[in-house]
């Protein structure tokens, strides 16, 4: 499930893929398409990376023994590309951001992209170009509806 909005505050510079360290309650709340990234974020802790605030929420047919909804989550990455995120987050001033949780043959996915804050222009911009692509559909909705 995509975070609404994050393309309004970031421009995003890079995306990498990233497996998640997950409890079995938890992939099956997966599948059942119950995970949130809205509010969530990556950092780094002791050369690891993390998901912090993604909610996935309890599965419904577990016992005593259900996940925690908003634990911080252990991301999966090669050696190589960590130590490339570790670089640019501490000479370029980026930020990990989420952008897109997902299965993939049975595995569960992280889309990670590095990505800088925009600046106050920027980010009306950006709600203009929305706001434009909306009216142009909406007229275009009309126009066929008959």
């Amino acid at each position: 499930r995509r975070s609404g909005r994050g393309h309004l505050y970031f421009e995003l510079v890079e995306k990498v893929q990233a497996g998640m360290v997950l409890l079995g309650t938890e992939v099956k709340s997966l599948r059942q398409g119950l995970g949130d990234l809205e509010g969530s974020y990556a950092r780094m802790k002791k050369n690891e990376c993390w998901l912090v605030g993604c909610k996935i929420a309890p599965y419904s047919q577990a016992s005593y023994n259900n996940h925690e909804p908003l634990r911080d989550r252990k991301l999966l990455l090669h050696k190589r590309e960590m130590g490339k995120i570790m670089e640019a987050l501490a000479t370029k001033g980026l930020t990990m951001v989420p952008t897109k949780l997902y299965l993939k043959e049975g595995w569960a996915k992280v889309e990670i992209a590095l990505a800088r804050g925009k600046k106050q222009y920027d980010k009306r911009q950006s709600l203009a170009k929305r706001d434009a692509k909306r009216q142009v559909e909406r007229a275009l909705k009309e126009k066929y509806r008959g």
